[in-house]
């Protein structure tokens, strides 16, 4: 319809309005802002220029779904998107939720919003494994899948998932960019207006009820799945909530075909909340009248608030158990640790829903109490998910055997997960040393390896001095064989970082205890800050240099272990800095030696360094490393030790 004649009525008071406006071709909709606008021509003329760049953007978008740019680029978009310049900033409690709506206007995107049939799933612990199990089993159901996790540990398109895969670089750029300059545009059509009252005094009031800015970097990037499972027409998507529930961006999602909650715990709590009712209520906000939900077991406070929630909603909460071993016909889960059978059932519970309330009756009406579908238990078996523990020996040590440096990774952050995740470190190490006795360590006895050297030893004639020089370096050489082969030393080392707003008086004696329990103990704990930033979108690449870091945090995990193991030995804590400087010279001396407890590196690659240095100088060592604190930190080790 017409937009009237006054001079304020080109304010676009709608998005439908802005929808109409950017439709225009481009020399009307300059025409169209400037004939309509009383301000000084000066103010018309720098707003004309302005829209002008966003009219050819938004006309190339048209012509092309990706403008043509390098990923790199695309990347220092995303980034601008980021308006936290540190991790646990309070800010994000539901500020303008309500956008989301309009976002969704703007990208077309409501029909084919709820056309897509979800899987939605919030948790603090085990909700990212849940949603992984629950694609990999669809997926061998044979439905097309579309997955959306977070965070990604080395490049942002590890987030999509498609059929299992992380979506490639030429679409993801190709939705990137439609979704990017579709908002980018009709957001600055939107505000052009108060911009030029702001600047004379004009209809300041109605600013705050009309701006529409661009979304922060989450709200974007579940937009930008949102997208892209609709365009790729996936029969299925799975969606992990952010950070709470309640406000999480996926949570503009309203006709769900089934939502879980995986285990609960204290996490976000300047966020959340500092009660587990409190932090349950947030999480139970992806409930939806009348669609069904799943739960594992929780503290009872919790689940209070679980059941209050969904009863008031209307809706079938089940509380589901853990997944019997024995229905997986003698195999193991794709995922490692014991806490993972409580991850498998709640995925289960959910395929099986989602199977029943979309019509698949021939595998949702199988009873699984007794046996599984070969599909569930394909997708169970086969599950794949980075940083979550996950084993992975060095590819880039240059060493005599193999696996003489192993990272066990998992981004264990809470109290409960640094339980979990000490528990299957401990169980993976005492499992790696039972299998390497069972090894033969040699190809003969010692004896007999003696007898040859004493052999070699005597064929010599007593005048060839060549001869007996040889000898005795061949002698040499094979008593340190046996000598390594016989005495191989297996030592855990702790790498860790964690974000300032965690507790490292929770975690670390947390981790020491469950660790101690089983009878692992750290022979070393290196501190070092991350490579990633939080005010950057990475890719895989390194960075070419690192920068000077502030190791004021470092130096204060380093003083809570130290403190830790000092009250495990009923002494004093001794408050004594270990500082790594970078390497004086090639022997790569550096860092402390093993003796000493633990130690401050000032960058991730030196404390790589120094490890690699270890073992190389150690050939009767094996380091078996875990890392694990924060899933960036991992991310971020995993850089530097893949080929």
């Amino acid at each position: 319809g017409e937009i009237g004649n006054s001079p304020r009525s080109y304010q676009p008071t709608s998005v439908f309005q802005a929808s109409y406006i950017q439709s225009l071709p481009r020399h009307q909709r300059l025409r169209f802002i400037s004939t309509r606008s009383t301000l000084p021509a000066a103010v018309v003329v720098s707003s004309r220029r302005r829209l002008f760049e966003y009219c050819d953007m938004a006309d190339g978008e048209k012509e092309s779904p990706a403008a043509p740019t390098s990923y790199d680029e695309a990347m220092e978009a995303l980034s601008s998107l980021i308006t936290k310049r540190s991790r646990g900033n309070n800010s994000n409690k539901g500020n303008q939720f309500d956008l989301l709506f309009h976002y969704l206007k703007i990208l077309e995107l409501e029909d084919a919003l709820d056309d897509l049939k979800i899987v939605h799933v919030a948790g603090t612990k085990g909700k990212g494994s849940t949603c992984t199990f629950t694609e990999s089993i669809l997926r061998n159901c044979g439905f097309r899948t579309g997955l959306f996790t977070s965070p990604h540990l080395i490049d942002v398109r590890e987030r999509f998932r498609l059929d299992g895969v992380d979506i490639s670089q030429e679409k993801f750029l190709a939705y990137f960019w439609w979704c990017f300059n579709r908002l980018k545009t009709t957001c600055f059509t939107l505000i052009l207006y108060h911009i030029h009252a702001a600047e004379f005094g004009r209809y300041g009031q109605e600013r705050t009820t009309e701006d529409v800015p661009m979304p922060p970097l989450f709200r974007f990037l579940t937009l930008l799945a949102f997208k892209i499972f609709s365009a790729e027409q996936v029969d299925v998507a799975i969606l992990e909530v952010g950070l709470g529930g309640r406000f999480d961006a996926t949570n503009v999602v309203q006709k769900p075909v089934v939502c879980g909650i995986a285990s609960l715990g204290y996490d976000h709590i300047e966020i959340l909340g500092d009660t587990l009712g409190k932090i349950a209520g947030e999480k139970a906000g992806i409930l939806k009248r009348g669609i069904p939900a799943f739960t594992v077991q929780q503290p009872e406070e919790a689940m209070c608030v679980l059941e209050d929630k969904a009863s008031n909603l209307n809706v079938d909460l089940q509380v589901v158990p853990p997944l019997d071993v024995n229905l997986l016909n003698g195999q193991k889960l794709g995922l490692e640790g014991e806490h993972q059978y409580v991850n498998a059932g709640l995925a289960i519970a959910l395929s099986f829903t989602w199977l029943k309330r979309t019509g698949h009756l021939e595998l949702a009406n199988q009873d699984h109490t007794d046996s599984l579908p070969e599909q569930f238990i394909k997708g169970l078996t086969a599950a794949s998910f980075q940083g979550r523990a996950q084993i992975v020996p060095d590819q880039y040590v240059d060493s005599e055997k193999d696996g003489d440096l192993v990272f066990y990774l998992d981004g264990a952050h809470s109290p409960e997960s640094m339980e979990i995740c000490a528990k299957w470190f401990s169980g993976a190490v005492k499992g790696e040393h039972q299998s390497d006795k069972a090894k033969p360590q040699v190809s003969s006895s010692t004896h007999q390896l003696k007898k040859n050297i004493m052999q070699v030893s005597i064929n010599v004639h007593p005048f060839n001095q060549c001869a007996l020089h040889e000898s005795k370096l061949l002698s040499e050489i094979l008593l340190a064989t046996l000598k390594s082969s016989s005495s191989l030393a297996f030592m855990q080392i702790l790498l860790f970082n964690c974000m300032t707003v965690r507790d490292p008086e929770l975690l670390l004696p947390q981790l020491m205890k469950t660790c101690a329990s089983q009878d692992v103990y750290f022979k070393k704990a290196l501190f070092a800050p991350n490579m990633s930033v939080y005010h950057k979108v990475g890719t895989h690449a390194l960075p070419s240099a690192v920068p000077e870091a502030d190791l004021s945090w470092q130096l204060t995990l380093q003083r809570v272990w130290d403190n830790t193991m000092q009250k495990d030995k009923g002494r004093e804590a001794k408050q004594v800095n270990h500082v790594a400087e970078e390497m004086k010279d090639d022997t790569g001396k550096g860092g402390g030696s093993l003796e000493s407890s633990s130690v401050v590196f000032p960058s991730l690659p030196l404390a790589i360094k120094w490890l690699r240095d270890t073992v190389r100088q150690n050939q009767s060592v094996r380091l078996q490393v875990l890392v694990t604190g924060s899933l960036h930190l991992v991310g971020d080790v995993l850089k530097l030790i893949r080929k």
